[in-house]
C-alpha cells in the first residue's frame, strides 16, 4: 500500500493529490488554448482531461510521487497543476531515472510567482528521493523557462517531440 500523498503548504498556496471531483478544474485548465498552446497545442477534452487525472492519480499509486493539484490559500480559487511524474516519453534523450518534473497554471495566476513557490516546495519534498529531475519546455515558452532558470535548471539539450522542438533541462538538488 502506497503511502498518502503528502499535502504540502507554502506562504500562498496549497498542494494536494487529485481526486475524480477535481475533473471541471482540471478541464478549465486543459481545455484553455493560452495554456496548451505550448502544451500540445491545442485544448483538451472532457475525456482528455478525465485521462489525464487518472494518470496523476496512478503516479502516486504506482510510484509514490506525482502531480499536485494546486489550490490559493487564501481564496481557495484553483491555480493549476505542478510536480514531478515519468510520462515514459518517446524522446532520443533518456530520463532514465529521473523523474520529470512540470508546471502548468490558470493564466489568470501568471505571473505571481506561483509556479516559482510552488515547484520549490516540490523539489524540496523530491530531493531525498531523487536528487535529479528534468523538464522539457517549448523554446518560444518563455515565462516557463525563466521559471526553470529559477529553479536552478539547466539546458543540457534539445530534442525533437511529437513534431516539435523542446528544450531539455537538468537539476540537481544540492
Amino acid at each position: 500500500m502506497p503511502a498518502p500523498i503528502p499535502v504540502l503548504e507554502t506562504s500562498r498556496l496549497i498542494l494536494r493529490g487529485h481526486c475524480a471531483s477535481d475533473l471541471d478544474d482540471s478541464l478549465s485548465l486543459w481545455s484553455d488554448p493560452e495554456v496548451t498552446r505550448y502544451i500540445g497545442g491545442k485544448p483538451s477534452t472532457r475525456e482528455e482531461v478525465w485521462t489525464r487525472v487518472l494518470r496523476y492519480i496512478g503516479h502516486w499509486e504506482a510510484l509514490g510521487y506525482g502531480f499536485w493539484h494546486v489550490r490559493e490559500r487564501s481564496t481557495d480559487r484553483f491555480v493549476g497543476e505542478v510536480g514531478v511524474v515519468d510520462f515514459k516519453r518517446d524522446l532520443a534523450f533518456s530520463f532514465e531515472g529521473a523523474p520529470e518534473a512540470g508546471w502548468v497554471l490558470l493564466p489568470w495566476s501568471h505571473g505571481r510567482g506561483y509556479a516559482t513557490e510552488a515547484m520549490t516546495a516540490v523539489l524540496a519534498w523530491t530531493a531525498a528521493a531523487h536528487p535529479r529531475t528534468v523538464c522539457i519546455i517549448n523554446p518560444p515558452n518563455l515565462p516557463s523557462r525563466r521559471v526553470a532558470a529559477k529553479l536552478g535548471y539547466r539546458e543540457i539539450g534539445t530534442v525533437e517531440y511529437k513534431g516539435s522542438e523542446v528544450i531539455v533541462h537538468e537539476r540537481r538538488a544540492t
